[in-house]
This record gives structure tokens, sequence and C-alpha cells, in this order.
């Protein structure tokens, strides 16, 4: 009995390990890395990208904690266990080449998303790709919103000296959104013939508490001098609006213009209640649908163009914004 028993399991064995361990029932195995799971927009992907992979993929998505060295680990247990493809929305942008190796060396094609590699770490290998959206355009799109703003309400230059006085609040230091959207947004309103100065600009690393904390230094500091705060994504805009309530904006016809990116549903709210001037639709659904996707073709042995999303240099998929103020806003709810 034992001599019939023992190639039985040898041949069930091999089969496992040669089709990679597959318990999913055929279906492709994606690997998927968030930076963090407290990040509204990226809830908002990552909940998108489970709900377009049901019934299609067997899909592990994990929390990196905003930590490289735990990402690391974790994209090195989904090559270990043979993803078929790997979706990867990096902690810091600037270590995507040493996930693009480990990853090459098993031959297992990798999605970025939402964080883009820089270029060079993009042309390492072929079977690298992104997904996100292009951020100079939120930037530009917060500029216009501005510029209409302060063209329209002569009593926004509070000085009545001509020259539109500002605060940035920035997302993290490098991350290409934080950088292109602070630089876009500026040249908009300069290019529609509008003087600046900026106050101050600061990160609050596109958390709501840090810009609280942020702004009433900012306030203490400069006062009614402040006539438009830019904040690179609706966390940090709301934690201005926060901060801003305490010192009396909001009520009694007082209002200081604020502007973020995303149109997650409590900036929405936001401009329900009239205390955000504008926000930037960074789609979400679309990025996660993207995202899935193309990773899904990729795990099931197809190329990048069998998607439906048109494929930039044979690399990038670029998801559009849109702008989002009190006249449109309920089409997005």
């Amino acid at each position: 009995m034992k001599k019939v028993l023992a190639p039985v399991l040898l041949v069930i064995l091999c089969a496992t390990a040669c089709t990679g361990g597959d318990k999913a029932g055929g279906k492709p195995k994606i690997g998927v890395a968030i930076y963090k799971f407290d990040d509204t927009f990226m809830s908002y992907t990552r909940n998108a990208i489970e709900e377009n992979g049901k019934g299609k993929a067997a899909i592990e998505v994990v929390d990196s904690q905003n930590a490289q060295p735990v990402q690391n680990d974790q994209i090195d247990a989904f090559l270990s266990k043979q993803m078929d493809a790997i979706a990867v929305n990096p902690v810091d942008r600037t270590a995507a080449a040493a996930i693009i190796e480990n990853a090459r060396a098993k031959n297992t094609p990798v999605v970025f998303f939402n964080r883009e590699p820089l270029p060079e770490d993009m042309n390492r290998w072929d079977r690298v790709y992104y997904v996100g959206a292009k951020a100079e355009e939120s930037g530009t799109m917060q500029g216009e919103i501005v510029a209409e703003y302060w063209k329209a309400h002569p009593e926004a230059d509070k000085n009545k000296d001509g020259i539109l006085q500002y605060i940035m609040l920035k997302g993290e230091p490098g991350h290409q959104d934080a950088e292109l959207r602070t630089e876009y947004s500026i040249k908009a309103v300069r290019a529609a013939g509008i003087r600046v100065e900026r106050l101050a600009e600061d990160t609050a690393m596109w958390d709501r508490p840090r810009a609280v904390e942020k702004m009433d230094a900012f306030y203490a500091r400069f006062g009614d001098r402040i006539e438009v705060v830019f904040c690179n994504n609706d966390d940090m805009a709301l934690g201005a609006i926060e901060s801003l309530r305490k010192a009396g904006y909001f009520s009694n016809n007082r209002y200081l213009p604020v502007v973020g990116v995303d149109a997650t549903a409590p900036a929405l709210q936001a401009l329900a209640e009239g205390t955000l001037l504008g926000t930037v639709l960074n789609d979400a659904q679309n990025q996660g649908k993207a995202t899935f996707d193309l990773t899904y073709a990729l795990a099931s042995g197809a190329g990048a163009d069998s998607t439906t999303w048109p494929v930039t240099d044979g690399k990038y998929i670029w998801v559009s914004y849109q702008k989002v103020t009190k006249d449109n806003y309920r089409q997005f709810q």
C-alpha cells in the first residue's frame, strides 16, 4: 500500500509546484501593497481594486503602514508565493528600483500606482507599468479655481494691494503630486495675470491633524494677511478649514478660500457647507479600476494593450482630473 501511495503523493506535489501552488481555482493571483490603509484617497482606490477583482482574481491586499522596509518584506512575500503579478503603491517612490529588480528576478510584472517611480526606474525593465494621474493637471485646475474666484470677488484682496498673499500646505516632500501641484497651482494663478506672494509653505504630509497644527501656526503668525490657502489634498484642506473655524472664519460673513485635491466625500460635504472653495477630482474609482484591469491582464498572460485603457509609451495609463466646485459637486457625490 505504501509503495502505491508514494508515487501518487509525488505526482500531487509536483503538480502543485508546477502550477505555482495555485489554490484559487485557476484564477490569477495578484498581490497589492498600499502605502497605508488610513489614507482617505488610497482607501477609495483599494476598495475599487478589490471590487473590480471580485470573481476574477485571487487578490491579497496588504497595509505597508507607511514604512518602506515593511513594504519591501511584503513584496518579497508576494514573490515567494509566486504571485502572477503585483501592484504597488510605494511608500517611497525612490525605492522602486529594488522592487523592480526583485520582481524581475522572479519574472513577475509590476504595476505601480498613484506614486510614480522615477523615469530611470520605469525604464529598468519592460514589464514595469504605472497607473496614475498627471499631477500638473490637478495643480493647474486648483490655480484656475482660485483665479476665477479672485477676479469675481474683489473683497478677496483684503489689503487692496493687487497681490494674492497665500499659504501652501504640501504633501510628502519629494512626492510627484506634492511637488507638481505646488508648482503648477501657482503657475496657473500667474498665467491668469494675478501677482502672488507666498507667505509660508510647509508639509503636512497629506494629514488632516498635521494640517490643523500647521495652519494654527500660520494664522498665529500672519493672521488676516492670508488671502488664500492652497492644499495638495483634501485632508489637509479640511484641516486648514478646521483651524480657520477656530479663528472665526466661515461664520458671520468671514470667509477665506481654501482649495484641495481628491474630491473625497468629506470634501464634497465641505463644498455643500460653503467652507471649501473647490477641489479637483483625483478619480480613485477609475485609478483603482485601471490598476486592477492592467494587473489582471498581465497576471493572465495578456499584454498591457489588451485592456480598454489607452497605454502611453507602452508603460503608462493616465486617468484624467476634473474640477469640482459648488456649481457641480452634486454629480460627484
